[in-house]
């Protein structure tokens, strides 16, 4: 199982680390928000350990733009111990709360309860959008033709933006989400990338770039994947 920890304490992250790693987990860490947020999206955790007080973008920030596109459970262990911190860390889409300091032995118990009741989404899908097969676990993007099939490459950053859409199939996706998940919260007001990037996915995989069956504009709030096979 995938874990990923996000702590600017050097301690608290070693020792987790040790700790979950001795108890079989596959661990990967963060030292800020922005950090976060990139190794959410790298490594697709099971699970998420997440500080509220970390530098660059806080835990709060890297809930809301986490939740944007993912359902993996989200532990907040925080020094802050007030209820106000708790119910807002909540509303936005933490699934357990533990102050520190803690107890491992508690820790690991949260863990299993979450990992428990939260059901696992593969998060590996296979797709299809009219001619067009997209498979996230293996990177691979493929139209069929009556000549054959076609490979299409995808750059990184248009990869994570079209998985992010593929994953909230049939939903909208804010901007703000896109730009903060991919981009991070300094940019996300800078609706120009978005407009860059779904001219040239639409170029990619859209039957007609020029009239869109599957990549769909929300006016003024984002984006919808529609047609999804």
């Amino acid at each position: 199982m995938r874990v990923l920890i996000a702590d600017d304490d050097p301690q608290i992250l070693r020792a987790l680390r040790i700790t979950l790693t001795a108890k079989g987990y596959d661990v990967a860490t963060a030292v800020d928000g922005t950090q976060a947020i990139a190794a959410a999206v790298d490594h697709r955790p099971d699970i998420l350990i997440l500080d509220l007080g970390m530098p660059h973008l806080d835990g709060m920030e890297v809930i809301h733009a986490v939740r944007g596109w993912s359902a993996a459970p989200i532990l907040v262990v925080s020094g802050r111990a007030g209820a106000a911190d708790k119910v807002e860390a909540l509303d936005a889409g933490a699934d357990d709360y533990i102050t520190k300091p803690f107890a491992v032995e508690e820790l690991l118990a949260r863990i299993r309860a979450l990992t428990r009741r939260v059901p696992h989404d593969d998060a590996s899908p296979v797709v299809r959008l009219g001619d067009v097969t997209i498979d996230l676990a293996a990177h691979s993007v493929v139209r069929t033709t009556p000549d054959g099939d076609r490979q299409i490459r995808l750059t990184p950053t248009e990869w994570q933006f079209i998985e992010i859409l593929i994953r909230n199939a049939g939903k909208l996706v804010t901007r703000q989400t896109v730009l903060r998940t991919i981009w991070g919260t300094d940019h996300a007001e800078d609706t120009g990338y978005l407009r860059l990037y779904v001219s040239q996915l639409r170029k990619k995989l859209e039957p007609d770039p020029s009239a869109p069956r599957y990549l769909l504009t929300e006016a003024g709030m984002g984006y919808r994947l529609d047609g999804v096979g």
